[in-house]
């Protein structure tokens, strides 16, 4: 009946997976689908979110997801959005926002566990992103050590919620990281890295999204097939952890 009852689960994230899909095809084959794919990402992945809504406790936690979404979306597109601003620090700017609010979801309502002794990891990688590409930032070095910070808080503060979470944080931390070297040293990297950044992203942003809700729905049975669901009250059954 678990089974059944994950399985259920995962129905809402369907389209996001199909267009994340095509999304990384058509952007590894310089498709014009690449544009409008990307688009739709973040709309998708607050599908779950928004058909859990009434499940999710408490409220806060899930504004702080929803506004996370909402960001991150804004930095998808924000060259469509603002096409009369400068877009690298708009994008920026609102993924740091989504990066706040990611951060204060896992330290308020996600944690499960203390801070791992691993996570120095994080601190070094920050040191190493400024020594290697702050020479090449000129104007944004402040604006891009400044999100270096808030990015590796959002993987560091992941690290004490669900393995699906934590591994969400180390996921969204690699697509930033290749995006970085995109961005600051394009010579030095191959066509593939494009569609490497958007595979990690969208695994990152995916990952995470279904460990909050996962974590945050007051009933487990809540995405389940009405069979499931009755299957679960008719044995009694507790909603797994």
């Amino acid at each position: 009946m678990q089974s059944r009852t994950r399985l259920g689960a995962l129905w809402p994230f369907a389209p996001y997976i199909v267009v994340a899909l095509v999304h990384v095809v058509a952007l590894a084959a310089h498709s014009p689908l690449a544009v409008p794919t990307k688009a739709l990402l973040m709309p998708l992945l607050a599908v779950p979110a928004v058909l859990a809504w009434k499940f999710l406790a408490p409220r806060g936690a899930a504004v702080l997801l929803t506004v996370a979404l909402l960001f991150s979306w804004l930095g998808d597109e924000a060259g469509l959005f603002f096409p009369f601003a400068p877009e690298l620090p708009l994008m920026l700017g609102f993924f740091g926002l989504a990066h706040v609010a990611y951060i204060v979801l896992f330290l308020r309502h996600l944690r499960v566990r203390r801070l791992p002794l691993w996570t120095v990891v994080y601190v070094l990688w920050w040191l190493f992103m400024i020594a290697l590409l702050g020479p090449h930032t000129g104007s944004l070095l402040a604006a891009v050590a400044a999100y270096g910070i808030v990015l590796a808080g959002t993987a560091a503060t992941s690290a004490r919620c669900r393995a699906t979470i934590a591994w969400g944080g180390v996921f969204f931390l690699s697509s930033d990281s290749i995006l970085a070297f995109r961005l600051f040293l394009p010579d030095a990297m191959p066509d593939w890295t494009s569609p490497a950044v958007m595979v990690t992203y969208t695994i990152g942003q995916g990952l995470i999204v279904a460990g909050a809700l996962r974590a945050l729905r007051r009933d487990e049975t809540a995405f389940a097939p009405a069979g499931a669901r009755a299957d679960a009250i008719d044995h009694g059954a507790e909603p797994p952890t």
